[in-house]
């Protein structure tokens, strides 16, 4: 077994699939560690130990470590070290707006005229992410709650603009995950995807939009709370 020097953190390191690129695979498996908090901010990622948990040489970990930094996911301090970024307020606030603009122009696309196939898979996306919380699955309720709003953009033509906010939302998406085991808070989201999915049933975008809205800004609103629990996971 491989052993991380202290403060050092091994991520875990599914096999790859060896017809495709590795850097790629090996930034999805990170990004997704780094967004679910396996990996919390603050976390030493060796490169020499990405290495030799994921059978690569060091050009496509270089390769993957260099897309999160991008992404604003790791600090890579050369010569030194590569760290889980810290959540920072301010980059989660952007992604907030953009995600916002975003939806609420989806959301009023498809409340004009509400395609029975795409209202039946919100629905089912919507059974998904209940079946998952009355599990206590925050993994699989999470990936249902990306998918529900993926839909809801696809449907409106803006396949595109959700890969942007998909990329750009990392530091909000850890926020979300902070908050999502407070009391009540998988409960709301579950009663916000629902009034929004009657609001387009009933082809309101207005209510439609005012749901939405609502729906987003639930996290930013307990900033405070969730740093006073978790002082070292984020700045501003």
């Amino acid at each position: 077994m491989d052993r991380c020097t202290p403060g050092e953190h091994l991520p875990q390191a599914l096999p790859l699939d060896r017809t495709r690129q590795a850097a790629p695979q090996v930034f999805e498996q990170l990004r997704e560690q780094i967004l679910s908090l396996r990996l919390a901010p603050g976390a030493v990622l060796s490169r020499l130990a990405l290495q030799r948990a994921f059978g690569l040489s060091q050009t496509p970990i270089r390769d993957a470590l260099g897309r999160l930094a991008e992404d604003g996911l790791v600090d890579v301090f050369p010569q030194h070290a590569t760290r889980v970024s810290r959540i920072h307020l301010g980059a989660a606030r952007e992604a907030h707006a953009l995600r916002l603009a975003i939806e609420l122009e989806a959301v009023r696309v498809v409340a004009e005229a509400p395609a029975p196939a795409v209202l039946a898979g919100l629905c089912k996306v919507a059974e998904e992410q209940q079946r998952s919380a009355a599990a206590g699955e925050y993994g699989p309720f999470i990936a249902a709650d990306a998918v529900f709003h993926r839909v809801l953009c696809q449907a409106a033509g803006m396949a595109g603009l959700w890969e942007i906010v998909r990329r750009h939302s990392g530091h909000l998406d850890r926020l979300r995950r902070l908050h999502l085991p407070d009391p009540g808070k998988v409960e709301a989201i579950l009663r916000d995807h629902e009034r929004l999915i009657v609001a387009l049933q009933q082809g309101d975008p207005a209510a439609a939009q005012a749901a939405l809205r609502a729906h987003l800004s639930g996290t930013l609103g307990m900033v405070e709370q969730i740093r006073a629990r978790h002082p070292g996971y984020i700045t501003e």
